[in-house]
């Protein structure tokens, strides 16, 4: 392609409502527009990046034996209320009314009208198992969409359901998509990891996400650098160190826990400096509402409770806090609630209680506090469960190491669904025997447009994009320094020629700007190998570049076919390293 006739509309100036180095990127480099908020056109070479991850996608999805067919994206809403999603999945579910009144929604997941399609197609045990995928634009409303391509309301998404008639044949192709992605983000270039997760509004239990490592990433990771145990934070499980203060080592401490005034201490900050004591020694009372319920939530003082964690040990439900006047009506007042002497409130503990002697609870009442509380003896009976964020400092409990924390962007997430779609919709089979039972389903979604956005995230330098082999709009940009000059433009031409019919994809800057321009403008949209045919072009002798490694050197214009094989044989990595 000759870049005179291509639209590449770069920028000098960082836009000022890009905040991350790959939405800049991106609009600098003439790949994106915005049309609204968290709404974008893919100009021609963003187009082309974002084929290139489809096409590896579709081979690997193929290879693990996946089909590829195309859903709609309007969903009559009887789908989702069947499912029970329509009311649950919340405000970012985008909705709309037909010229009859009819309700819709734009998919922002596909569980509910590929679960319709089996039932409709699939009876027998004979046609499981099957996994289906699409890539198509997804929609989410979000409340704040940001940066760029990796939180927007439009997106490309490649989904995949999975069909099979057991447990067993779920855990196979759960292991098959597990695999695939793998593959996916290494030819993607990317640096991830597979972390333990949540299901969230999907649904569904063994989950994980896949998490190209960022910076800039919303998401927390938690890993052990000694062995394989990798998580979101959200679900992620550590030991806490041991608490080894001498006071809860005495032997002379009172037989029951002793009130003491603690006028206007409220926080866990000032009751440890008032009572002069460690944070770790002090059990926090958390009073939240769920199912119409008082609950109330003990965690150590250190310790903050993981909200995706409590909603499961409530079963899923929701919650929110107490009331003032709910936290009077379960005998108790805020700032100093306590789980000794409350009326009618259920109470639930954080692992991290277990066994704390000589602790500090609220009393109940205002300005008074329980010391010398002894968990074993004063709160017998308590149900325990892990409620917390794990902390630095933390160790593994596979291995014992101390556990690292990096931040993520998710760019997919798989899930063993089982079959709380195919009950709620009746997508069922008929075994060997005749009987009907629920098909057993896999969900399995990438971000697409995302992955785009965390390659340039992960790759890039302040001149610009350094594209992976594998991804990059063109894979050569052959440059003209001075299109005037006959010898050069005959020597380009000839060059051009010969990369493209050895299958090479170029891009040929022919414009007639100035070299500075010219090489700023390539290192900014950052293909692997530049070449640039300028003085020595009489002796047809060229520059060649390479993004990445910065590496420059000079060669005939007959190696070049041969250098290109050798570089883009190791990925485009530096033939000099």
């Amino acid at each position: 392609m000759r870049q005179q006739r291509l639209l590449i509309p770069t920028l000098r100036d960082v836009p000022g409502d890009a905040e991350v180095a790959s939405h800049k990127l991106m609009l600098r480099a003439g790949l994106i527009r915005q049309l609204s908020s968290g709404i974008y056109t893919y100009l021609p070479l963003g187009l082309k990046a974002l084929q290139h991850i489809q096409t590896i996608v579709r081979e690997e999805m193929d290879a693990a034996g996946a089909q590829e067919m195309l859903m709609p994206a309007l969903h009559p809403s009887e789908l989702w209320k069947a499912s029970g999603r329509w009311d649950v999945y919340g405000p970012e579910l985008m909705r709309l009314e037909d010229r009859h009144g009819r309700e819709f929604a734009l998919g922002a997941t596909h569980e509910e009208v590929i679960t319709t399609i089996v039932k409709d197609e699939i009876q027998s045990y004979k046609k499981l198992p099957v996994t289906l995928y699409q890539i198509q634009t997804k929609y989410r409303d979000e409340r704040r969409p940001r940066f760029g391509l990796l939180r927007g309301r439009e997106f490309l998404m490649k989904d995949a359901y999975s069909f099979d008639r057991s447990q067993s044949g779920l855990d196979e192709s759960y292991e098959s998509m597990y695999k695939a992605y793998h593959r996916i983000f290494t030819r993607c270039g990317l640096n991830f990891r597979a972390v333990e997760a949540d299901s969230g509004a999907i649904g569904g239990t063994d989950t994980h996400e896949f998490m190209a490592l960022a910076d800039i990433g919303e998401d927390t990771i938690v890993h052990c650098p000694s062995c394989q145990y990798a998580a979101n934070l959200e679900k992620a499980v550590g030991q806490l160190p041991a608490f080894t203060d001498t006071a809860s080592k005495r032997s002379d401490l009172p037989n029951e826990p002793q009130k003491v005034h603690t006028p206007q201490v409220t926080s866990i900050k000032q009751l440890s400096e008032f009572l002069q004591v460690s944070p770790k020694q002090i059990i926090k009372s958390i009073a939240i509402e769920a199912n119409g319920e008082p609950v109330i939530v003990l965690l150590r003082g250190d310790c903050e409770v993981n909200e995706i964690k409590l909603k499961n040990a409530l079963n899923g439900t929701e919650f929110t806090m107490l009331s003032e006047a709910g936290i009077q009506q379960i005998g108790s007042k805020a700032g100093f609630i306590g789980p000794i002497g409350l009326q009618n409130a259920k109470i639930i503990a954080d692992s991290s209680v277990i066994g704390m002697q000589d602790a500090v609870i609220g009393a109940n009442e205002a300005d008074y506090h329980l010391t010398h509380v002894q968990v074993e003896r004063d709160l017998a009976g308590l149900a325990y469960y892990d409620l917390r964020n794990v902390t630095e400092g933390e160790h593994c409990l596979t291995c014992g190491h101390e556990l690292s924390f990096a931040k993520g962007i998710e760019v997919g997430h798989v899930f063993k669904l089982g079959t709380k779609y195919s009950r709620s919709l009746g997508a069922s089979f008929s075994d060997e025997n005749g009987a009907s039972e629920p098909i057993i389903m896999g969900c399995y979604g990438i971000g697409v447009s995302r992955v785009l956005a965390a390659i340039i995230e992960q790759n890039h330098d302040e001149r610009g994009i350094i594209w992976p082999a594998s991804v990059a709009p063109f894979a050569v940009h052959l440059l003209t320094v001075h299109v005037q000059d006959e010898i050069q433009m005959k020597l380009s031409t000839e060059i051009y020629k010969s990369l493209t019919d050895a299958g090479y994809s170029v891009l040929w800057d022919d414009r007639e700007d100035r070299p500075g321009v010219k090489f700023n403008d390539a290192d900014l949209i950052g293909f692997p190998l530049r070449i640039t045919v300028g003085k020595k072009a009489a002796e047809h002798i060229v520059e060649c570049k390479e993004r990445r490694s910065g590496d420059q050197y000079e060669l005939t214009a007959e190696q070049i076919i041969a250098h290109c094989q050798t570089f883009f044989q190791t990925g485009g990595r530096s033939s000099h390293e």
